[in-house]
């Protein structure tokens, strides 16, 4: 609600106009292709991880975080994860113009303001990750900080704290419900020039798109379930973030299994990023 109060703003109008100026920037577009590779990157880098781990290879359950922190301490690890940094700067600065200058067209009406509240939502999420890579950069870095146990503890010491966190635990099982929806009907390809691609490779990467899709949504499905029962059990060690949600796939029975096709799901998602920042209609 906050969020969507300050898109109904008193400067809402003039902020829009200058936000739709800066978004049809060239300038301002070639940031948004190379925040969508950055964030392709972070969860391919989670998906090996997580393929590594179900293969007995290696590797962990992590999350954004933990991705970053992955580049940093790999080959190159600096020159990478600075331009890993900028492309995040740049997935942030679209999100926000998706969501103030409107560039997907949404609209003003409840429908269109919730969807523009989600993108600016994730532009802070993104933005905050930034800020975690730039600090890694420069030596500043204490961790991850609160963490999703963290922040969901902070959220019930509030008023009806308990109510808000069931409340966004729902509101994420929403999106991935959302997810689902869009892989199943393939919502993606409204966005996505694939004219130059044989109608049997856009097929295929049509296919290997929803099931990206499909695999992210089973994760917040996870996330979004303990958050919901956090809530209800008022208990904050209950919450589960990304990496946490994947070590709780890795521990179902056929775990090794449910947690490889997961895992392959989300580096089928990073492609579909890449795809965006080479296809995607800006």
């Amino acid at each position: 609600m906050a969020t969507m109060d300050v898109m109904r703003g008193p400067g809402m109008e003039r902020l829009s106009q200058g936000a739709k100026e800066a978004a049809n920037h060239p300038w301002a577009k070639k940031l948004g292709r190379m925040g969508y590779a950055a964030k392709g990157a972070v969860y391919a880098i989670i998906g090996v991880l997580a393929l590594k781990l179900a293969a007995g290879e290696g590797g962990r359950a992590t999350d954004s975080h933990g991705a970053v922190a992955t580049v940093a301490h790999g080959p190159f690890g600096i020159a990478l994860l600075s331009l890993l940094s900028v492309g995040l700067v740049g997935y942030v600065v679209w999100r926000f113009a998706q969501a103030f200058a409107d560039t997907e067209d949404k609209g003003s009406d409840a429908k269109g303001l919730a969807t523009r509240a989600m993108y600016f939502v994730s532009g802070v999420i993104y933005g905050s990750l930034a800020l975690f890579a730039v600090k890694t950069i420069v030596g500043a870095s204490q961790g991850k900080g609160k963490g999703t146990q963290g922040w969901t503890a902070t959220l019930m010491e509030q008023p009806f704290g308990r109510v808000l966190v069931v409340l966004v635990g729902l509101g994420i099982i929403g999106f991935a419900l959302k997810q689902f929806h869009s892989a199943w009907k393939a919502k993606f390809r409204e966005k996505l020039t694939l004219t130059g691609l044989a109608a049997a490779h856009q097929h295929r990467v049509e296919r290997v798109c929803q099931f990206g899709i499909a695999a992210r949504g089973v994760v917040f499905t996870v996330i979004g379930g303990f958050l919901v029962l956090a809530g209800v059990d008022a208990n904050p060690g209950e919450a589960k973030g990304l990496g946490e949600a994947l070590t709780v796939v890795a521990r179902q029975p056929a775990g090794d299994v449910l947690l490889g096709v997961v895992a392959a799901g989300l580096v089928a998602y990073a492609a579909y990023m890449f795809l965006q920042a080479r296809y995607r209609q800006l």
